[in-house]
């Protein structure tokens, strides 16, 4: 991976960052990251904004633009989207429904089967990162000092297909809760079809007598 994938990469799951911030994660020099900063800034794949602080100069942080996160594909979506319109077309919405309904199930019996090994909610919230990730979510297991987990998704490799037909996301909330167990509460922190940089949830451990 080229140095300027990487910052692009660091941008996406990190979010906005100063050059210094970059050059430290990186092993360059804060001139090194400007350099690469201001590359993509000049390919419109990163944008710039100087935020203001307390005390002495703005703090100037990068983040990607729009087509900066097109750089991180959403895997087939030209497809996904015709198929979509063609199922809509044939069998209606109760058909698109029925669909959904059945890649939802066997989605949750999948996550449900690898999951089955793990006896803690930590546990089980990695594994779940662990298959996420590899299913293009870029995404990561973040235990919290309150004992909480944060599941993180920094990509949506089916964000075209889910903007265009929202139900595709709508019970991952669900699925991701019965999955984990009973012994935790799950909440969605972040949304991408929001507006956020990412998707996040919220795992909270349930202490029972």
């Amino acid at each position: 991976m080229s140095t300027f994938d990487r910052v692009l990469y660091l941008l996406k799951t990190r979010g906005p960052q100063t050059a210094q911030q970059l050059a430290n994660h990186l092993d360059l020099t804060p001139m090194g990251a400007r350099r690469q900063l201001e590359s993509g800034a000049e390919k419109g794949l990163i944008a710039f904004q100087d935020i203001a602080d307390k005390v002495g100069r703005p703090a100037r942080t990068w983040s990607l633009t729009a087509a900066g996160h097109a750089r991180f594909p959403d895997r087939h979506a030209d497809l996904t989207l015709h198929l979509i319109d063609e199922v809509r077309a044939l069998f209606g919405e109760a058909g698109l429904e029925r669909l959904i309904s059945a890649r939802e199930h066997a989605t949750e019996a999948n996550y449900a089967h690898q999951l089955a090994d793990q006896t803690t909610v930590e546990g089980r919230a990695a594994a779940l990162a662990a298959i996420r990730a590899a299913e293009g979510y870029m995404a990561e297991s973040q235990p919290q000092p309150d004992g909480t987990v944060l599941l993180v998704e920094n990509h949506c490799p089916i964000c075209a297909a889910a903007d265009h037909c929202r139900n595709f996301c709508r019970s991952e909330l669900q699925v991701f809760q019965r999955v984990l167990g009973p012994d935790c509460a799950v909440e969605r922190t972040d949304h991408i079809l929001a507006g956020a940089r990412r998707c996040a949830y919220r795992i909270v451990p349930l202490h029972r007598v």
